[in-house]
């Protein structure tokens, strides 16, 4: 199976469209595409990714799939189209034609109704996904983490992916109740987890390898290596040591893992999740 980084960007920097890259993340202020992302994959002996789109606009989901038709190492999108809108089904349909559009994904974590994810045309419009085929990524905070374990028992068969780990207080050092409120989501067996974007949760110029045990620890009881997705966050891992030094971080510690169990987390299970 291949070795996959399940979680990654491309963007053409705009300063107004992506406000949420502050002046205290200058260093991704600027383009950034494949081939720049390229060599990192090749220097961790990784042969693909899947982009995640960065802007809520069915434009970037046609940006990441002129990438993907350019790019053999794009193996996968996750898009976005507006789910609450009363054409979805036709806006999957059309998308369906896309071979490399694997998935979509909303930015839940910003919104400020909590629990937007369960409102009416929010579920109508997850609903519609599995008939389509297409995975949908969790990206959600902690406090979000009820509110998806009542969205994955209401759609039983639709597969989930939370990134992130849903973005635990790592800097804080805080473990609950985002491990026991993990551990509940992870009894649903439709939802898995990316091992993702964890260095940005931390101190990012302070950070140790040991600041993250207990939150890897939690999150592989829960899951098990065989539910979970390396993703690199890249390039906003950029912030808080790069992708070298995040990557490094997670290899220490599936050392002790089986191969079995390592091949699982490096790209099969997001090989499977995503039909990659």
């Amino acid at each position: 199976m291949a070795r996959i980084d399940a979680h990654q960007h491309f963007w053409q920097f705009d300063p107004v469209r992506d406000a949420w890259i502050t002046p205290d993340m200058a260093v991704i202020q600027r383009d950034f595409g494949p081939d720049d992302l390229l060599p990192l994959l090749q220097q961790h002996r990784l042969d693909g990714c899947v982009a995640v789109q960065a802007s809520q606009s069915e434009q970037e989901t046609r940006f990441l799939l002129e990438l993907a038709a350019a790019h053999s190492f794009i193996k996968g999108v996750v898009g976005w189209v507006d789910l609450q809108a009363d054409d979805i089904a036709e806006r999957l349909a059309h998308f369906q034609h896309f071979e490399q559009l694997k998935g979509f994904r909303h930015v839940l974590q910003g919104e400020a109704d909590r629990a937007l994810m369960l409102t009416p045309a929010f579920r109508r419009g997850i609903g519609e996904l599995y008939r389509y085929g297409f995975a949908y990524d969790l990206l959600i905070l902690p406090d979000q983490l009820v509110y998806a374990a009542e969205l994955a028992d209401a759609f039983s068969t639709q597969p989930f992916v939370v990134d992130h780990l849903a973005k635990p207080l790592i800097k804080a050092g805080t473990l609950e109740p985002w491990r026991q409120q993990l551990r509940k989501l992870a009894a649903r067996e439709n939802v898995l987890c990316k091992v993702s974007g964890l260095v940005t949760e931390a101190d990012w110029h302070g950070w140790q390898p040991a600041d993250f045990r207990p939150y890897l620890d939690a999150a592989f009881e829960a899951f098990g290596p065989q539910r979970l997705m390396y993703g690199s966050d890249w390039p906003v891992c950029n912030v808080a040591g790069g992708y070298s030094r995040a990557f490094a971080l997670l290899e220490d510690y599936l050392r002790s893992f089986s191969a079995a169990e390592q091949a699982h987390f490096w790209g099969d299970t997001a090989t499977q999740f995503y039909r990659l």
